[in-house]
């Protein structure tokens, strides 16, 4: 494609405008690294907590954790009862990439995978979400990204045509989901490396 086509960009936010981090909590709760990386491994993995992204409660979340887990029953309800200590903010160097895009004229959404519950702990503490034109989220879709669905309820939504649009995100499996679709993608590694690709993608200058 010419570097001219791309109309439309859209944003994942944690890991890439947010620095979302379980490990922020649970330095204050665990005394090593090696017993968050168990924790966060064996416990509270990455598949418990898309299944709230995808729209389960906490609360039951949390229950089902305690009841296989008891001798983590503290530990495992700080997941939800002190997750904004898991937020380290905004990654300012992303944030400024985005305002360019936003500059450069380029209509901007955001496709995020986040629990209904604790979105709202985020959304007005940021000033750059008002860049935005549209955010989907997953928690309050009942799907969670890599699942086609979720890209399909952006494109629907908004008008999208993903052959015109930029999709960044920092998960592998999420990209490549868009790419299926026909979005053009980077996979985001580092606020640096994302501006480079803009560039190579005739956004940015």
């Amino acid at each position: 494609m010419r570097q001219s086509d791309i109309k439309t960009v859209v944003f994942d936010l944690g890991g890439v405008l947010i620095d979302w981090n379980p490990r922020h909590l649970y330095r204050n709760i665990f005394d090593s690294e090696a017993d968050i990386e168990w924790f966060l491994e064996n416990i509270t993995t990455p598949e418990w907590n898309r299944e709230q992204d995808a729209g389960r409660s906490f609360e039951t979340a949390v229950s089902i954790l305690q009841s296989k887990y008891p001798a983590y029953t503290k530990q495992i309800k700080a997941y939800y009862y002190r997750w904004p200590e898991m937020i380290g903010g905004e990654i300012q160097d992303s944030v400024s990439v985005l305002k360019q895009v936003k500059s450069a004229g380029y209509p901007l959404y955001a496709l995020t995978n986040w629990s209904a519950q604790t979105f709202p702990m985020v959304i007005g503490e940021y000033a750059f979400f008002n860049h935005f034109d549209g955010i989907v989220v997953s928690g309050h879709e009942g799907v969670a990204k890599p699942d086609p669905q979720i890209y399909q309820v952006l494109i629907d939504r908004y008008g999208i045509d993903p052959y015109f649009t930029l999709f960044i995100d920092d998960s592998e499996p999420n990209i490549i989901s868009a790419q299926e679709l026909g979005f053009h993608t980077i996979h985001f590694e580092s606020s640096k490396q994302m501006k480079k690709e803009l560039v190579q993608f005739g956004i940015l200058r």
